[in-house]
């Protein structure tokens, strides 16, 4: 951190630049080490001659229930998603939970049973946890955290790092953007909006081990959640030798989600999601993947979006309809407070 902020902001935890400065010049300063460098979704540790995944995240969404989902199939979700997104067959989850004095029992009896049905749906299991209850008015109903272990394969621990990707792989997301940030949005009774988004959580991790099963060439994945895609993109070509080119023709957004992001001034780019998953894939199995992908209910809308390429190194930039160009940087600042 060039220079350290008085206070944390809320842009902190947006998983954009602010995120980005905090984890480089904060927490990579202090807790440096060779495992911890690789700042992927999941940490890939040595196990009994082999490899694991391993990953955690918090999730503290307003409101705790929305359209197609709530904080209990967010928390599964978004922990088997960074798993799977490493290359990793997701296996067991831990869960940790901070409630607040005067919870209703019937509201995190369903927080649990929906963690309970998300879980079975993928195929893990939930066998850890801690409970805490604070005082009323220190925490805001229930905040969840999730950490969860994998099981990696030796073909499939540099997908982490995408440091096999060249010029000519193509880059494929499994459908629209958008979704869940929009839905989590709406349902936020203060700013009065009715629309029909539904958010787009979900575990992809069946979509996932189907297309690594199909393509050998898959050389990269990340769950575009905090930051979205404009973030995801930005970030991957970040010091590299090669650039991205995204092209707006061929992303999905749905006309709700553009309709309120135009309303709220929000751009789509680098509002969140729950169930999509980028993917870098060589040029020759692009379209066995993407077929792939297609068969999954999760991946109807699957699309290539996108190239890498040789010219602008270390940028994204987006090919708009008009024919023009613009830069794709990384989140600056905080869109959407407490959305996962």
């Amino acid at each position: 951190m060039k220079d350290k902020p008085e206070t944390i902001l809320l842009g902190h935890g947006s998983g954009g630049r602010l995120s980005h400065d905090l984890i480089e010049g904060l927490f990579s300063k202090w807790f440096d080490n060779d495992i911890l460098r690789q700042q992927g979704d999941s940490a890939i540790v040595p196990f009994a001659g082999g490899k694991l995944a391993f990953t955690t995240d918090s999730f503290v969404v307003d409101p705790l229930f929305f359209p197609g989902g709530d904080i209990g199939k967010l928390a599964v979700a978004g922990t088997v998603n960074d798993l799977a997104v490493s290359g990793a067959r997701p296996r067991y989850l831990s869960c940790g939970f901070i409630i607040e004095e005067g919870l209703a029992f019937e509201v995190l009896e369903k927080v649990v049973e929906s963690m309970a049905k998300e879980a079975k749906k993928a195929g893990v299991l939930l066998v850890t946890g801690d409970t805490k209850v604070v005082d009323r008015g220190k925490c805001d109903k229930i905040f969840i955290n999730t950490s969860g272990i994998g099981s990696l394969a030796d073909k499939h621990r540099n997908i982490s790092s995408g440091s096999t990707i060249e010029p000519g792989d193509k880059v494929i997301i499994n459908g629209s953007i958008g979704d869940h940030g929009m839905a989590v949005m709406a349902a936020r009774n203060e700013l009065k909006i009715v629309a029909n988004i539904q958010s787009d959580c979900a575990c992809l991790n069946t979509l996932i081990s189907d297309a690594l099963l199909e393509s050998d060439q898959v050389k990269f994945m990340r769950d575009a959640t905090r930051g979205g895609l404009g973030t995801v993109l930005s970030e991957l070509v970040k010091g590299k030798s090669f650039g991205i080119r995204l092209n707006e023709t061929d992303l999905v957004i749905r006309d709700g989600v553009r309709g309120m992001c135009e309303l709220l001034g929000f751009d789509p780019l680098y509002v969140a999601n729950e169930g999509k998953v980028v993917m870098v894939v060589g040029k020759e199995d692009a379209e066995k993947a993407l077929f792939s992908i297609r068969q999954n209910k999760m991946g109807k809308h699957a699309a290539i979006i996108g190239e890498i390429t040789k010219e602008h190194q270390g940028k994204a930039w987006l090919q708009t309809v008009v024919g023009g160009k613009r830069v794709i940087e990384m989140l600056s600042g905080q869109q959407l407070p407490r959305i996962c």
